[in-house]
This record gives structure tokens, C-alpha cells and sequence, in this order.
């Protein structure tokens, strides 16, 4: 496979460029030309023009192309208004099969049909590229019934586009059918010794809080949390309703989970109602988020893509870029992402409305997105090295480096401030435990889930006498003290996790023994979170646990454990002390009140028959 790139100037340069393929194809053993010219102007005169020259020249090659919104050659966006990339197929195993279709949303899947039938019709084909006119309906019904082809054929390409990003007009061209502003090319290839690799690469990380798509219909975003989709680029972008609207939301498109991958899309009209115009559906109850472009993310894939690429050692490099990507990296660094595979073997291609990547079963389009389209002839050789300069950055994207950096410390401050935030609403301050609204909450749902389990109630003894003796920062201890002790036994009985019904406690004498009262200042912190058994601090020195799917026999020896640890250790001031534990278990149909009063009971039972005892409810078992 060889590869020749170059720019179009003038018909004189043109031949001679041509002139140059012809004697190099003299001299070598060939099965097939292709030619793909790419145009950043939609003056068919110079399209029509090159073609026929091309066709003059070549009248055996095929040659296809599309309007764009700039080419790439080389690696490197292209100064000039048409480039020329001519492949040359060396294998005779090779085949390939051009066609032409008109496009529009009635002819869309008869198209795929008859696409599809070709490709059965021809086991030889293992990649498909196409270009196509796309702006004004959307795809997603086009790409979703290409599900169902070979497995093993890859499918990818680009969308035509037009200079101006604010206009619609496009066109595809080929030896096939000619021009056409409304059509679509596909270009089969494969055999034997044919080789294809493909991959994408984004870059855009999601930006600031989720929203939930609550109103769509196929390719109009009509809500996001129930409010006008625009509303979201108004409020955190300050992007206006407007002409330059496109424009402007092009680099901040919307992040989502689609067939089972992260995907970019990005809208390209707002409604007067708010509403967004996007090319291709999205579906109602998804959660997207606004994404941003991040440098150093963008190279750090194209790096590691760049290495899985040079393990397949390609001959040729077709590039699909996204508009947004020209715009993201500006003038001055608008080959940073593309020049590098460009050491790995011939990169050309254009710069898209669109991209098209076959990614398991689905086709999917997508936006603000590089697709990479890696091809050769012939057995794998010896793999090409990849390794890529540390860029530094400059003007608009240097700007916008410090600004991604800002944004991620900023994001994740921000997520740690409300998970503090979170934390604080449903935890007791002094013993780091539940509250009792969120122990209270736990229980509730436990009933009206009519999940079995127990409730262990827990009351420091003669507590008012430790605050009058020795202060209330004594007293403060010595509630830490039992709240470590319950988070500790919890957690080395294995009641955070499942199957605690089956645990048993036999050896619990002098556990906790040696236990001194330092030890309670490095007491380790402990998730409180989806735990199986959550536990609270119920109100003053009371304190509750919520021992799921336990029997009695299980919570009762739970809290003799409790008990008898907490006893094992010395206050400095308050020395040892002692709870009383009730203990009851949760009834078939009964409220969480009636629960919660039962084993209030057992625990003034406790009390009643000389505190530092664990008690079941009346007309169970006592501990």
C-alpha cells in the first residue's frame, strides 16, 4: 500500500503531481487506485475540474471526496482550498467496491439495506468507510440499522461539512453518481491480505453537576430536569440564543453513556422555545453532563492510542476530526493531536460534522471526536515505535490548559465540600455516628421493606452522675468511648458485610482486656455508609444499631459484646463503666414505632433488674 498526499494549486501543478503517480505505477505491480479529494470550498466548478482531470489521467482509479471544514495532509491541516490523497492497493487479493446513494431521512434505510445486502453479498469486505451530507436530519435511525453486519467489518468515516460552520449546504462526490448535496459514499474494502484497525479519541472530561434528559423527541432535546434545554448553556456557559449559538456551544457538547460507551454530542441549532437541535436522537432519562476539552487528556489518548496504532504497524493513517476540534485548538496548535500519528505512517483525512465508528455491534455517531481509521497490506511486521514530544502549549490553548486545571482542583473541592456536606447531615458531631433522623430513616425503611432483622438499644449508666463528678468533657469522652467501641465490634464481627445472621460471638471474655484509654484518640475512622449494620446515636447517651437480617440470637450476642467491651475500658477520670442493652427483634406488619417502643422497653428492663445487662423484649429470651 502507497500512499501519495498533496495540494491542489492549479491544473499545472495538478498533472505534474499526477504525473508522478503514473510513473511510479509503471514501475510497480498494482490492483487498484483510489482517489480522495477533500475540498474546504463548495465551488463545484474546481471540484468538477479536478475530477475530470483525475478521471483523464486515471480513467481505470476510483475517485470519491466531500466538501469539508479543512483537510489534513501529512498529518497537518492543509492551507489550501482542495487536497488530493491518491492510494495505491499493491495486493492483487485486495477488492474493493465504490457506491453512491442520494440521502435523505425517506431514503436513509433503504440505503442500508442495499448497503447491507453488498456486504453480504461480498464475504471479502472488512471495512467500510463512508462519507455523507448529514446536517438538517438526524442519523441515529440510519446508524442503529446497520446493527446486524459481519462482525468483523469495520465501519467508519465522516461527515461533509462546509467552511462556515453556521451553514448547512455540503456535498459528496464520486465516479460513481458525481455531485450531489444530499448523498452518501461508501467505499468496501478488504480481501485476504487487507488489515484494518480502528479506534477514537476525545479528550473532553465532563464539566460541573448532572443533568437528566426529561423530554426529548428523536433528534430535538426539548427538557433537562424538567426545564428548557438551553437553559444549561445559558446559565454555566453564558451562551446566548443566537446566530452564533452553533458556534459557540460547539466546543461544550453534551457527555453521555450510549451502546455502552462514553460518547460526545454536540448541538447545532437552539429553537426559539429553547429547545435543541441535535444530529442525532437522544433518549429521554439519560444523565448527560456539559464537557470541556482538556489538553493534556487529549494527548495523554492520542499517546496511548498512538502505541496500540504502532503495534499494528499501518501503511496509510486515516483521521476523522470533528469542526469543534479545528476550533478548540486554534491557529497555532491545530496539529497537535494529528501530526504525531503521522510518524507511524501516511495521516491524511478531514475535519468533520461528524464522526462514524463501528464500536461492537452499533454504529454510533459522534461529536467532538477523532476517529482513527489505521490500514495495511500483508502480515504484520515489526512494530512501529510511538513516542510523542511533552507539548508546550501556547496562546489560546495554553489559556485554556491553566483553565482545565482550575476546573478540575475546583470540581473536586467542590465534590469533596458536599460529600463533607452530606456527611454532616446525617451524622452526630460528637460520636461520628448516624443521627437519629438518619438512624431513624434506616429503620423506617427496613420495616416498609420487611427486611428482617433486629434492634439493639444502648444506654450509658448513671451518665448524669459522670457529667456532675467529673464535667461534661468527661462525659463527652466516654460517649466517643462507646461509640468506638460499637463501630469496632461491628466491624471486626463482620456485620458490615453479609451472611451476619450466621455470626456467633463465643469468645468475647476479656476482648477488650488490655484496652486503654489512649487507644480511643487513634481510633480509626469507619465508613458509616451502606453498612448492614448501621448504628446511631439515638439521643444523649443512648445509642441504637439496626442489625439487618439477624436473628435474636445473633443481636443478643452483639450486645454482650458491646457491653462487655465497653466495660473492659479505664477512663481516666470516669474509670470503667457500664451499659444496659435492649434488645428486640422486628415483627411481620408492625410499624417502626411499635419496633422502636418494644425495645425502649427491654432497655428500662434492663435497667430495672441492676444496669450492665443486655434484656429481650417481653415474651422473648433475656440475654
Amino acid at each position: 500500500m502507497k500512499q501519495f498526499q498533496f495540494d491542489y494549486h492549479s491544473i499545472t501543478s495538478l498533472k505534474r503531481d499526477l504525473d508522478k503517480i503514473s510513473l511510479w505505477c509503471k514501475s510497480k505491480i498494482f490492483s487498484h487506485v483510489v482517489f480522495q479529494i477533500y475540498s474546504d470550498s463548495l465551488d463545484r466548478g474546481q471540484i468538477d475540474l479536478v475530477c475530470d482531470v483525475i478521471s483523464q489521467n486515471f480513467p481505470n482509479a476510483i475517485y470519491m471526496g466531500c466538501s469539508t471544514n479543512g483537510n489534513i495532509v501529512e498529518g497537518r491541516l492543509s492551507s489550501a482550498s482542495i487536497s488530493v490523497i491518491c492510494t495505491i492497493f499493491e495486493y492483487p487479493t485486495t477488492k474493493l467496491k465504490l457506491l453512491q446513494y442520494t440521502l435523505n431521512s425517506e431514503t436513509a434505510l433503504d440505503v442500508v439495506e442495499v448497503v447491507k445486502k453488498e456486504i453480504k453479498k461480498n464475504p471479502w469486505v472488512k471495512a467500510v468507510e463512508m462519507q455523507l451530507t448529514i446536517r438538517g436530519m438526524s442519523l441515529t435511525p440510519f446508524c442503529d440499522a446497520f446493527k446486524g453486519i459481519e462482525p468483523s467489518v469495520a465501519f467508519f468515516g465522516g461527515g461533509a461539512f462546509n467552511p462556515d460552520l453556521n451553514r448547512n449546504d455540503a456535498c459528496v462526490f464520486s465516479n460513481v453518481k458525481g455531485y450531489s448535496e444530499k448523498g452518501v459514499i461508501f467505499l468496501l474494502m478488504g480481501g485476504e491480505d487487507f488489515n484494518v484497525y480502528t479506534t477514537h479519541i476525545t479528550g473532553w472530561k465532563p464539566l460541573g453537576r448532572e443533568f437528566q434528559v426529561t423530554k426529548a423527541k428523536n433528534a430535538i432535546l426539548y427538557e433537562l430536569d424538567g426545564k428548557p434545554a438551553y437553559d444549561a448553556y445559558h446559565r454555566y456557559l453564558n451562551i446566548l440564543k443566537d446566530e452564533h449559538f452553533f458556534n459557540n456551544s460547539l466546543e461544550f457538547p453534551f457527555f453521555y453513556s450510549h451502546h455502552g460507551i462514553n460518547i460526545l454530542r454536540a448541538p447545532i441549532a437552539c429553537n426559539e422555545d429553547g429547545s435543541l437541535v441535535m444530529t442525532a436522537d437522544i433518549d429521554e432519562n439519560v444523565k448527560a453532563r456539559l464537557a470541556y476539552g482538556d489538553p493534556w487528556t487529549i494527548l495523554a489518548s492520542v499517546r496511548k492510542d498512538g502505541k496500540k496504532i504502532g503495534e499494528f504497524n499501518p501503511e496509510i493513517i486515516k483521521v476523522f476530526s470533528c469542526a469543534a476540534r479545528r476550533t478548540f485548538w486554534g491557529k497555532e496548535e491545530i496539529s497537535s493531536e494529528t501530526l504525531p500519528l503521522q510518524s507511524l505512517a501516511s495521516t491524511s483525512g478531514f475535519y468533520t460534522s461528524g464522526e462514524f465508528l463501528r464500536t461492537g455491534e452499533y454504529v454510533n455517531q459522534h461529536n467532538v471526536t477523532l476517529v482513527v481509521a489505521a490500514m495495511r497490506e500483508g502480515k504484520n511486521g515489526d512494530h512501529c515505535d510511538f513516542d510523542m514530544e511533552q507539548e508546550a502549549f501556547s496562546g489560546k490553548v495554553s489559556m485554556i490548559n491553566r483553565l482545565a486545571t482550575f476546573i478540575d482542583a475546583a470540581t473536586q473541592e467542590l465534590a469533596e465540600a458536599n460529600q463533607k456536606l452530606s456527611l454532616m447531615a446525617i451524622t452526630d458531631p460528637l460520636s461520628s455516628l448516624f443521627n437519629r433522623g438518619e438512624i431513624q430513616r434506616r429503620i423506617n425503611k427496613c420495616v416498609s421493606e420487611k427486611i428482617p432483622g433486629c434492634l439493639v438499644m444502648l444506654d450509658i449508666d448513671n451518665f448524669k452522675q459522670i457529667n456532675e463528678m467529673f464535667g461534661h468533657q468527661e462525659g463527652d469522652y466516654v460517649i466517643k468511648g462507646i461509640s468506638y467501641v460499637m463501630r469496632k465490634v461491628v466491624d471486626e464481627c463482620g456485620l458490615s458485610g453479609a451472611n451476619a445472621h450466621n455470626e456467633t460471638f463465643d469468645d468475647i471474655d476479656g476482648m477488650y482486656a488490655d484496652t486503654a484509654v489512649e487507644d480511643l484518640a487513634d481510633a480509626p475512622q469507619f465508613e458509616i455508609f451502606n453498612v448492614k449494620t448501621p448504628i446511631g446515636r439515638w439521643g444523649g447517651e443512648e445509642f441504637m444499631a439496626l442489625l439487618h437480617d439477624s436473628s435474636l440470637k445473633t443481636a443478643v450476642d452483639f450486645a454482650n459484646r458491646v457491653r462487655i467491651a465497653f466495660n473492659d475500658i479505664t477512663f481516666e477520670k470516669a474509670g470503667r463503666r457500664s451499659v444496659s442493652v435492649g434488645v428486640t427483634e422486628l415483627r411481620k406488619g408492625e410499624s417502626a414505632d411499635t419496633a422502636i417502643v418494644r425495645v425502649d422497653k427491654a432497655l428500662y428492663r434492663a435497667k430495672k433488674l441492676g444496669k450492665n445487662r443486655v434484656a429481650a423484649s417481653e415474651g422473648e429470651n433475656d440475654g
